[in-house]
């Protein structure tokens, strides 16, 4: 995640509260995802950005995840998302946000 977009997600954050915000990601990759997903929920884990230190403990998740997709309207997740869902490793992403969540509730 971009040092921009961390500093859109913690001013976000401050003016509307972590339980009002939700992070959906889109990252072709699972380390990819797991690492953003790290940073806007435990922090920065690079040290590079305005989330090093900073917990926000913000619920993440990616668009192709299953509880993520049934929310979505069919035709508008196939018109946008499913050509590329079709070469990602959903299963690896999914395993990769769900173990970033986990260690959220642990925290």
């Amino acid at each position: 995640m971009d040092l921009e977009n961390q500093k859109r997600v913690k001013e976000l954050t401050q003016e509307y509260g972590a339980e009002n915000i939700v992070v959906l990601l889109g990252a072709a990759e699972g380390e990819a995802s797991g690492i953003a997903a790290e940073t806007v929920t435990l922090g920065d884990p690079t040290f590079a950005g305005p989330l090093t230190g900073v917990s926000l403990g913000l619920s993440v998740y990616h668009v192709c995840e299953e509880e993520v997709k049934a929310s979505y309207d069919p035709e508008v997740y196939d018109e946008q998302v499913s050509m590329m869902e079709m070469v990602l490793d959903v299963g690896e992403i999914a395993e990769e946000m769900s173990a970033i969540r986990k260690l959220v509730v642990t925290q």
